[in-house]
């Protein structure tokens, strides 16, 4: 059976520090993603009663919102909670994480978690996924990940790969990895989608964008400064007019609760 590797505390606090660099240079999620979201959910999210957890500054959460959604806001870091505020003043929020829910039981229609799953320990949240959920709710998890089919999208994730020191292979796997770890108990039958999407930004857009990820964040600020300077030159030849299309397939997977 697949475990669970625990979250690096330093790594799950660093966005605190960042969480204004963060909610302006990273990217949102497709409206398809959403309706993909009702389909396997089985209802609208308009009218739901929805839990987004480790909401960050509140991408998803916003857009879930905007769908109708009544939607909570749970997130555990005090600056990416200040920003939230910010930025969405009149979406409830409360501080808590998904290992201890600060939720009451069976009282929500969908439980969300994007780019943030991972964070959680699936031996807490997991149970806890369960406890607050309706019958029939559905829990779901979702991350942009990278197109690396796309030519110079896996050319840089090669030179990320060498100077952080992942293995590529590993990486190219992750999203496999993603679904094994998501519930190793067996508890959730989860369906996997995944839904490629693009934006174009500026190339600084971009490289604030990579910055904002929390292995640059807990960098040596020289060596963090040196390579996005690399980068910077690798990409102006890439992209000559100076705007990246990033190309992303996000990875969804939905549980419904029996």
């Amino acid at each position: 059976m697949t475990t669970t590797r625990p979250a690096d505390p330093a790594r799950a606090h660093s966005f605190n520090a960042a969480a204004a660099q963060y909610a302006a240079n990273r990217p949102s999620y497709p409206p398809a993603l959403f309706d993909t979201i009702e389909q396997a959910a089985d209802r609208p999210l308009t009218g739901a009663r929805v839990a987004d957890v480790g909401a960050g500054t509140g991408i998803s959460t916003s857009l879930l919102h905007a769908r109708g959604a009544d939607v909570l806001a749970v997130e555990p870091g005090a600056g990416m909670a200040a920003e939230f505020r910010r930025g969405n003043p009149d979406i409830p929020l409360v501080r808590g994480n998904g290992d201890a829910l600060p939720l009451a039981d069976a009282t929500l229609d969908l439980l969300t978690y994007a780019q943030s799953w991972h964070w959680t320990d699936p031996a807490h949240s997991v149970p806890e996924a369960l406890r607050v959920l309706r019958p029939g709710g559905a829990l779901a998890l979702w991350w942009n990940t990278s197109a690396l089919d796309v030519e110079w999208i896996a050319q840089a994730d090669a030179r990320e790969a060498r100077h952080f020191g992942f293995d590529p292979a590993e990486r190219r796997h992750k999203a496999d990895e993603r679904l094994d770890l998501a519930d190793p108990s067996g508890r959730l039958d989860f369906a996997r989608h995944k839904l490629r999407w693009s934006r174009r930004v500026s190339l600084g857009t971009h490289l604030a964008n990579l910055a904002s990820h929390s292995h640059y964040l807990v960098m040596d600020a020289p060596a963090r400064d040196a390579f996005l300077t690399e980068e910077r030159t690798h990409l102006q030849r890439v992209f000559p007019d100076g705007v990246v299309e990033e190309t992303y397939d996000v990875l969804l997977l939905v549980a419904r609760k029996r």
